[in-house]
């Protein structure tokens, strides 16, 4: 049988999380941060590879400066394209971003939640 007492510090404890969990629900201008830092690492470790692969590898140095030039225009992006759905404890955020040929457009979706975030879903369009 359980005794009030446990029940108590349990429900204390559960509590105590959801409130942790609502309070560290990141927001709109943390994902953002978030995307322009994981993109870019991103175009350089995956895209500008691919573009040496497919291109010639002297390349991949000019795709590096691209990616750096046009920072804040993709953080821009991702500000635009951002979609976020906003479930209190935590939020999910669809981003579309559309690149230039050759480069494919993704989407993204992303779990933000005690204070992290977590992109669960990266698909080539």
């Amino acid at each position: 049988m359980v005794s009030w007492k446990n029940s108590g510090i349990g429900s204390t404890i559960v509590m105590g999380l959801v409130a942790l969990t609502f309070l560290t629900n990141p927001g709109q201008q943390g994902y953002q941060k978030y995307a322009d830092v994981t993109l870019k690492t991103h175009l350089k470790a995956k895209v500008c590879l691919q573009v040496a692969e497919e291109l010639g590898a002297w390349l991949e140095d000019q795709c590096h400066i691209i990616v750096d030039t046009a920072s804040p225009h993709l953080a821009q992006i991702v500000n635009q394209q951002t979609k976020r759905q906003n479930f209190l404890l935590f939020s999910i955020y669809q981003t579309d971003i559309p690149l230039a040929s050759p480069l494919p457009n993704y989407h993204l979706k992303t779990l933000g939640i005690l204070g992290n975030f977590y992109t669960y879903q990266a698909d080539k369009l």
